[in-house]
């Protein structure tokens, strides 16, 4: 792992992002924004998942008035995208939120774009300039042909010009793309090219499968190299799927420990148990545990005692009943029906010794 990229350091509400702070997951709700009760749902679902950021659309006034009622119910950072229209991003400032999504040079007039760099500023907001190739203006179009990696930090050049000329620097950058080289070779040029906190991700990446591995390959590979500040894993499917996808991205690279690691088998002609229900079961309920520890889920008596030898916690199957282990031995046999439950009695149990150490 090459060592990160030292950007500059942002606050978004309580949390930080570059500067070597962790790498921080983000996702956006699906709900209508002016639907408080279901925006607040969805981003405690999120929150509980391992969102630490979480951005909101705001394209109508109803939306932009909801904010303020929505951050007083959540806990972390919460982000307002605006396109177009600059009043929806002062009322969003008048909300308090934390972050403003928005493209200066897309707002209009100068003077519009001036009172809300200046309430941002004493507000203390940072502002994400959200480059996108499916929404590249027209000239560098023209000029580029279409959405290449000059044409991403070209475009965001222009506005972040805008906003440094107004003496605002609290800014974020992304640059997205949904063909993964471009996206990747857009954000080398932009680390190149600038010194502020950099969001990563595919945009339109895909369905949950096909987005997961685009995500992994591009925003892998940034991360692998020491680009990148905050994710989004952007995909096809519910909010809840791309924070899992960015934890496990993260732990894969080593960057963040979120809990128990779950190793399991793909399973073959071997397995007398059904693997793949068990370690989506064991995955489902593991991601609840905050301490780090690893647990195996391996379907045969031939490689499970190795495997399991390596876990802190895990289960190999047999014909119509498992072996549980713990610290690497064997602990005891029981029922295939209870093998999932009776593992995590056990997790539970060494949670309250130790807990018991502590007093």
């Amino acid at each position: 792992m090459g060592n990160r990229k030292k950007t500059k350091t942002v606050q978004i509400g309580k949390v930080l992002i570059g500067g070597g702070s962790p790498v921080r997951i983000q996702s956006m709700c699906t709900t209508p924004t002016r639907d408080v009760e279901a925006t607040v749902a969805q981003i405690q679902e999120l929150e509980a998942a391992g969102c630490e950021i979480i951005r909101v659309a705001c394209p109508t006034e109803k939306d932009a008035n909801a904010l303020g009622a929505i951050k007083k119910r959540i806990k972390i950072p919460l982000v307002a995208d605006i396109h177009f229209n600059y009043r929806l991003a002062l009322i969003a400032l008048d909300q308090g939120i934390d972050k403003l999504r928005l493209n200066p040079g897309n707002i209009g007039s100068r003077d519009r774009i001036e009172t809300v760099v200046a309430k941002a500023k004493e507000r203390k907001v940072p502002i994400r300039i959200g480059v996108n190739g499916g929404s590249l203006e027209k000239d560098l179009l023209e000029k580029y042909g279409h959405p290449t990696p000059e044409a991403l930090v070209e475009s965001a050049s222009r506005h972040v010009k805008i906003l440094e000329a107004l003496g605002f620097y609290d800014i974020v950058l992304s640059l997205k793309a949904s063909d993964v080289p471009a996206m990747v070779a857009a954000y080398r040029l932009a680390s190149e090219t600038f010194d502020y906190p950099l969001h990563l991700g595919v945009t339109e990446a895909g369905t949950l499968l096909r987005g997961s591995v685009y995500n992994a390959i591009g925003v892998g590979t940034l991360l692998q190299e020491g680009i990148g500040d905050t994710i989004r894993i952007s995909l096809s499917a519910e909010s809840v799927e791309e924070v899992k996808v960015a934890r496990f991205i993260l732990e894969a690279l080593g960057l963040r420990k979120f809990g128990p690691r779950v190793v399991a088998c793909p399973s073959c002609g071997r397995a007398e148990v059904d693997v793949f229900k068990l370690a989506n079961e064991v995955e489902t309920r593991a991601m609840k545990l905050k301490d780090p520890m690893t647990i195996s889920v391996l379907g045969c008596v031939v490689n499970g005692p190795g495997e399991a030898h390596e876990s802190d916690f895990g289960i190999t199957g047999g014909k119509e009943k498992g072996m549980i282990y713990i610290d690497g031995k064997q602990e005891r046999v029981v029922p295939e029906a209870k093998l999932v439950d009776e593992l995590f009695n056990e997790i539970q149990k060494r949670k309250q010794k130790k807990q018991e150490n502590k007093t």
